[in-house]
């Protein structure tokens, strides 16, 4: 029943039949009218998405490359910036600030417990000098299940004054609220195999008009990811490079969908996922890995010892046709993690907690 699998994953996850539909369009010219019309109005459901009247740049990319132009556009070598680093997301975004030569201070928290805002406000309040040009947070941190304290966190660099606020909310957009304006977010990075229910391919880049200000003076080499040159494109509902044109219509027609649903019925329908996944767990007599108060809405990590969790995905892949995800790094064989976001419902939830069930009493036997 090779056609029947279930993917369970955080990302790529399911996608809806009529988006599916609309990606096995013909292409069409990417400097046409049509073309122009439908890029008009992605943008449009992007900024309700996001709940911004910002800039929303779309790239040909992953969430990875959108987090790369969202730190690249607004930075200079030698900058400071704080990096929170509870999982392998956040850890990956000090690497690259590294690999682009930022003065990096990583801030630490153990792997399944979230970042503390009180560590920010300490090394923001003591930045007399304003040195510190960034902090860059992971919301959703998706090697755990830990929900980041965001808005925490963004008062202390609201109360800093001069830093930017850079978010990976790859799997928090589109499952989390993330109102971009009210909490004055200046850079919001985003991929569209999560949250946005179609294919990997897009990346999108949310920015203020605080960090375009910071854009003027930042030196860090970029080309293929110059958001400036989106900008000037967006501005005519076109794009400075050849864009992945069957999935803008996919983007378009699961922004629909999402606009149908609301956002409110949205948020609520992850939430109500995320606690019929959680309750099921600690029933079945397994530790989440993640406190409840700081659970993602987007994705649940379970601890699974003694029992290696490596034999518990396979045993399920193999009898059931079901795929979940993996730990990663040091934490590979001891968790396994549930992806509950985009196009997801209770009876997919149900589904995996009584397959789960039935493989544990028989590995367990």
């Amino acid at each position: 029943m090779g056609e029947k699998q279930m993917l369970m994953i955080p990302g790529p996850t399911p996608v809806p039949e009529k988006v599916l539909l609309a990606m096995a369009k013909h292409p069409i010219g990417h400097r046409s009218a049509d073309f122009s019309n439908i890029i008009a109005q992605v943008n449009k459901g992007l900024k309700w998405l996001h709940q911004t009247n910002n800039e929303i740049l779309t790239l040909a990319s992953s969430g990875t490359g959108a987090m790369e132009a969202g730190i690249i556009n607004f930075l200079s070598p030698g900058d400071k910036v704080l990096v929170g680093d509870n999982g392998k997301f956040g850890e990956r975004w000090g690497k690259l600030c590294q690999a682009f030569g930022l003065d990096t201070e990583i801030i630490k928290a153990e792997w399944g417990q979230p970042l503390d805002p009180e560590v920010f406000r300490e090394k923001l309040t003591a930045d007399t000098n304003k040195k510190i040009k960034a902090v860059i947070i992971t919301h959703s941190e998706t090697s755990t299940g830990v929900l980041n304290p965001l808005e925490a966190i963004n008062k202390a660099v609201k109360d800093h004054g001069e830093a930017l606020i850079i978010v990976d909310a790859v799997t928090s957009l589109g499952a989390t609220n993330v109102p971009v304006d009210q909490w004055g977010l200046d850079v919001v990075a985003s991929g569209s195999q999560k949250g946005y229910m179609i294919p990997p391919g897009l990346g999108f880049v949310a920015v203020s008009e605080k960090a375009w200000k910071a854009y003027e003076t930042a030196k860090l080499p970029r080309f293929y990811f110059d958001l400036g040159k989106y900008k000037k494109a967006n501005a005519k509902d076109s794009t400075p490079f050849t864009p992945a044109i069957n999935l803008y219509f996919a983007l378009n027609t699961a922004l629909e969908l999402m606009q149908e649903e609301g956002l409110e019925n949205i948020f609520a329908r992850h939430q109500r996922l995320t606690k019929v996944t959680r309750e099921g767990i600690k029933a079945l007599g397994l530790k989440l890995y993640a406190p409840d108060q700081y659970a993602s809405n987007a994705i649940t990590a379970v601890a699974t010892s003694p029992l290696n969790a490596e034999d518990l995905r396979g045993y399920i892949r193999k009898t059931y046709d079901i795929v979940l995800a993996g730990g990663q790094d040091h934490l590979k064989g001891q968790i396994f993690r549930i992806g509950h976001l985009g196009f997801s419902c209770e009876r997919e939830m149900l589904t995996v907690l009584a397959v789960l069930k039935e493989s544990l009493a028989t590995l367990q036997a």
